[in-house]
């Protein structure tokens, strides 16, 4: 195998793992602590807060002093240009203002809504702030996430590359939540679009047949990284409504023998990719932190 294995979750800092006391020591009782703990345990994690809003520079400057040289981050691109539905609360006072009366008075907002200038700078605001893992080179990938009523398309790809154009040199990934994207000759065009853009291709294990379901397939799509996501196969909970917080969706103990399902599909990845980041995503308590170790 050529390429680097690095295992970790996709959260350090979830409330029901947090509360659960099953992995951090009584004694790790701050944001600082838990951070230099969990990088003690795994090298790699995913930051799923800057999908809900801007990260803050200080705070990013504070992930890279705490943690290892080589202690990778990968982070989720803000929900705003995944194409997700945006509450008008996640966005800076002073850009909410800039926006059109109609748009202010919305719940929610779309990237549509948004004029040029204010996306500019929410654009700027996000490089800004991730830009000290950028420059001590704990930045894994910039995740993509798109909305799971995103279907491939002509606008679909022209948003791609949109995002691409304005992140021309970061690292980035793609994770498709509709099935479309693999049905048919579209798989091969996603594959196509994601190599011309220089993105790494998201392999995800989820609960199968149910609705948006994508299949696991471990394409390697640019050669520098692979990601491997695993959502667990909790089939009920996967597309309910109204859950009080992601850990209930994907509340998921993977057993021994699925986990052994994985060591082939890692390993093809990592014959293909320089990078393999292989991220737990079931984050009930300590789920996924016992599915990395083992």
């Amino acid at each position: 195998m050529a390429g680097r294995i690095l295992v970790g979750t996709s959260s350090w800092t979830d409330k029901s793992l947090i509360e659960s006391g099953a992995f951090y020591p009584p004694e790790c009782t701050t944001p600082e602590a838990r951070l230099r703990y969990y990088a003690s345990q795994f090298p790699v994690v995913q930051n799923d807060a800057a999908w809900y809003a801007l990260p803050a520079r200080p705070i990013v400057k504070g992930w890279v002093d705490r943690t290892p040289a080589d202690f990778v981050f990968d982070v989720k691109l803000f929900r705003l240009f995944t194409r997700h539905q945006t509450p008008l609360s996640a966005l800076p006072a002073d850009l909410r203002s800039a926006l059109p009366s109609e748009a202010i008075s919305k719940e929610v907002v779309y990237l549509g809504d948004v004029p040029e200038t204010v996306r500019d700078e929410l654009w700027r605001r996000y490089t800004h702030a991730l830009e000290p893992l950028r420059a001590s080179n704990k930045l894994g990938v910039v995740m993509i996430q798109l909305a799971p009523w995103v279907q491939p398309g002509m606008e679909s790809q022209a948003h791609l590359r949109y995002v691409r154009e304005r992140l021309a040199e970061w690292p980035l990934a793609v994770e498709f939540r509709n099935g479309a994207w693999y049905a048919g000759s579209a798989r091969e065009r996603t594959y196509a679009l994601l190599r011309d853009q220089q993105m790494a291709h998201v392999v995800v294990d989820e609960p199968p047949g149910v609705e948006n379901s994508v299949p696991l397939v471990p394409a390697v799509t640019w050669p520098r990284i692979a990601i491997l996501r695993l959502h667990g196969r909790n089939r009920e909970t996967w597309a309910q409504k109204g859950l009080a917080a992601s850990s209930e969706r994907f509340n998921y103990e993977y057993s021994q023998d699925e986990l052994r399902e994985f060591i082939p599909v890692v390993r093809q990845l990592a014959d293909a990719a320089g990078e393999v980041h292989v991220m737990f995503n079931t984050n009930y308590q300590d789920q996924g932190q016992r599915a990395a170790r083992q």
